[in-house]
């Protein structure tokens, strides 16, 4: 056996055509790679990349607001005089706005008597309040 003697058991296969169709060649008007060009192509919609920007929250059951973002303890009330209110506590720059979340926690121990109007309290916090002689409303 010699080289110029062997022959192939199979006939070789045409190279498949990319295009199929048109005089514009090969790639008949398909471009050359890329996303257009795959079969079953799809493209993004705009609003889920702005969707997948937002900051996800963690952990579960999560509320959209996840809390108190100023938190005030008992021992803390006295220096507000003698009502709590959130205006008061806007005036004295403890909040923002009247739309931030606040809410009184019954660390420390209070000496006068308060009244707290409008904002959440604790129960521990509400118990110091009443044996200090003030209420919550």
């Amino acid at each position: 056996m010699q080289i110029h003697t062997l022959t192939q058991r199979f006939a070789r296969r045409p190279k498949k055509r990319v295009g199929r169709g048109g005089k514009r060649g090969s790639y008949s008007g398909g471009g050359e790679k890329g996303q257009r060009k795959r079969s079953g192509h799809r493209i993004r919609p705009a609003e889920r990349d702005i969707v997948l920007k937002f900051p996800k929250l963690r952990g579960h059951r999560n509320k959209s607001r996840r809390g108190p973002t100023v938190v005030l303890n008992v021992r803390d009330l006295s220096a507000f005089g003698g009502t709590i209110t959130r205006e008061v506590l806007k005036e004295k720059r403890v909040i923002r706005a009247l739309t931030d979340l606040v809410k009184v926690l019954g660390d420390g121990d209070i000496s006068v008597a308060v009244t707290v109007t409008g904002i959440p309290v604790s129960k521990q916090a509400r118990a110091k309040i009443e044996k200090a002689g003030g209420t919550v409303s």
